[in-house]
């Protein structure tokens, strides 16, 4: 049994011991280990070469990076937070997406950190930046809910000659756990996962939201409700036959992510289920997200802010009644 964080430290040196273009670099990921421990003790087995502190600076983590695949290497860079991604935006969307299209080469980096809230990060650590990237053709999106999840898509994020951003959700990283596979394994990009069966709604999420989608689900159930889950696990390559399969056979949809409501991927899928699925539907699409604000500090506000197994089942009672 592995938590979710064990997963993917786990993912990450078993491909370090199998493949030894395979590195990692960011801040604190050495001597200390990284800001959540995701690499204690990597430094002792890898060495300096291989298991390397930066300055703090996501711009140049992120462009070194790019130069090291482009000369043969497989760079992991860790945001510390995903929200600083942002200071080495123009690094992934201007070159590591462009560069397959400009040059004709490969760009196998995969820039993986803590994303979501929950935890009490306030503004500047719980943002779920994944639409940003969904939305810049040559980047794949990863956001994997479960221990075993996490291990088998990194470990295919870290073999994936795209670059990738892998997404993990800090409030999971040691609340998760579960059996996990010993040795190297690779779970296909672009496949979702129906986690929960049922007949009467189908709860399409990723990441932390998949949880919450569970705990509805189970409230339901008590109701005599059927609720089917289904878990993106990535959002670029979206598997958009999975989603549509279970909108078919269950008539109605409601689509959960913990980003802002406005923009957020989740309107994506809503939008492919409204244009594709719509024959099949007898009420509306429904979204539940977090508000349009930036996330607060406090606790209680955090909460009101942050979508809840509260608002999944008011909402599905409301869906259901249509």
């Amino acid at each position: 049994m592995l938590t979710y964080l064990e997963a993917i430290s786990d993912a990450l040196r078993e491909e370090m011991r199998r493949d030894p273009t395979v590195f990692l670099l960011g801040e604190d990921i050495g001597i200390y280990g990284g800001a959540f421990k995701v690499t204690k003790g990597f430094l002792a087995e890898f060495g300096q070469r291989r298991v390397l502190d930066t300055p703090i600076s996501e711009a140049a983590i992120i462009g070194a990076a790019i130069g090291a695949a482009l000369n043969g290497l497989r760079p992991v860079a860790e945001m510390q937070y995903m929200d600083f991604v942002t200071n080495g935006f123009n690094q992934l969307v201007n070159v590591a997406a462009t560069i397959a299209y400009r040059w004709g080469l490969p760009v196998p980096i995969v820039v993986r950190g803590p994303a979501g809230g929950g935890v009490g990060g306030g503004p500047f650590h719980s943002r779920n930046p994944e639409a940003w990237f969904a939305h810049t053709p040559g980047l794949k999106v990863v956001y994997p809910a479960f221990p075993a999840d996490a291990k088998g898509l990194l470990i295919a994020a870290i073999r994936d000659p795209n670059p990738v951003i892998f997404l993990e959700h800090k409030a999971l990283y040691r609340k998760v756990r579960q059996a996990v596979p010993e040795g190297a394994y690779a779970l296909s990009l672009g496949q979702a996962h129906v986690v929960r069966p049922g007949q009467h709604l189908s709860m399409i999420a990723y990441g932390g939201t998949v949880h919450l989608a569970l705990g509805a689900a189970q409230t339901l159930a008590a109701e005599g409700v059927e609720v089917e889950v289904v878990d993106l696990r990535t959002l670029i390559p979206f598997d958009e036959e999975t989603v549509l399969t279970s909108v078919r056979k269950t008539n109605r949809a409601m689509v959960v992510y913990e980003a802002n409501l406005t923009c957020g991927f989740g309107a994506e899928v809503a939008a492919r289920i409204a244009e594709k699925g719509f024959a099949a539907l007898d009420a509306p699409v429904v979204r539940v997200a977090a508000a349009d604000t930036p996330t607060p500090f406090v606790s209680p506000l955090e909460q009101a802010v942050l979508p809840s197994e509260k608002q999944l089942v008011r909402a599905a009672r409301e869906l259901l009644q249509f």
